[in-house]
């Protein structure tokens, strides 16, 4: 089963052909798809999008890129929706939160406030996380300790063999997508290829992030078969195995994709 572990086909880039993208995701036999909001604004998309769409489910949060325009009301209703959402089989983790130390002029400390309430709320309902962690591997993984978080997924981890031990110790995945596809990217490619069987999850972050293939253009979900391959041929193994333990990954991790895979069935 292919899962793309992180998309956001509710951003204003799928506006126009959402359903055709949709669409071509399925043909390419991508079966489950993951959309992380992203700020308050996004809450009610994400659940209405997975609830029309088969084979989509959903995340609740707000970015680290989001939090200088988001209020602390928008946390309080963060954990009503949260605990709202929690008889919904498509909702599976509160994200995307995290860190980003590498966009210039952003609140740092606003940051971590806003990462440290909704690490809380995961704690408390007992869900998994799906973290944005650019340029802060350590610190974000020092807030997850603390707060006691052992699932999820370093979204997009581009940090050292290091660091990605030490989030796979902790009992998170880390997610592989685009970025991989460059031959350039080597620090990346090294840990895709190094990393024990149990410690990886494709994704595509589309429209971001796009492979080496699309090159300046939109990425989507319907990359991911190519995106596996890539990953496959990084790690020796087959196209096959790689597919059938991400999913065994992502369902460990997300514990909830179970729940949406027997609505599936039904």
């Amino acid at each position: 089963m292919l899962i793309d572990t992180h998309c956001h086909l509710d951003a204003p880039e799928f506006a126009v052909d959402q359903g055709a993208v949709i669409e071509r995701a399925r043909a390419a036999q991508v079966q489950l798809m993951v959309l992380p909001a992203v700020h308050r604004a996004h809450f009610e998309g994400v659940r209405s999008l997975s609830a029309r769409e088969p084979g989509l489910c959903y995340a609740l949060g707000i970015h680290p890129m989001c939090v200088d325009t988001s209020r602390d009301e928008d946390l309080v209703a963060l954990r009503k929706i949260v605990a709202a959402s929690l008889d919904d089989p498509r909702f599976v983790a509160v994200g995307e939160i995290g860190l980003d130390h590498f966009v210039p002029g952003l609140d740092r400390e606003r940051q971590v406030r806003f990462l440290l309430a909704q690490l809380r709320i995961a704690r408390e309902f007992d869900l998994p996380v799906l973290l944005h962690v650019r340029r802060a591997q350590d610190l974000v993984l020092k807030h997850v300790r603390q707060a006691g978080i052992h699932k999820g997924i370093a979204h997009a981890f581009n940090g050292s063999q290091q660091q990605a031990e030490a989030y796979v110790t902790q009992g998170l995945c880390l997610g592989f997508g685009g970025a991989m596809t460059w031959p350039r990217a080597l620090q990346i490619r090294r840990l895709a290829a190094g990393l024990c069987d149990e410690a990886f999850v494709l994704e595509t972050d589309a429209p971001d992030i796009a492979p080496v293939w699309k090159a300046g253009e939109r990425n989507e979900p319907c990359d991911l078969p190519r995106i596996a391959a890539c990953l496959a041929e990084l790690r020796q193994q087959t196209l096959e195995a790689v597919i059938r333990q991400s999913a065994a990954n992502a369902k460990r991790v997300l514990p909830r994709l179970a729940l949406l895979e027997d609505l599936r069935k039904d």
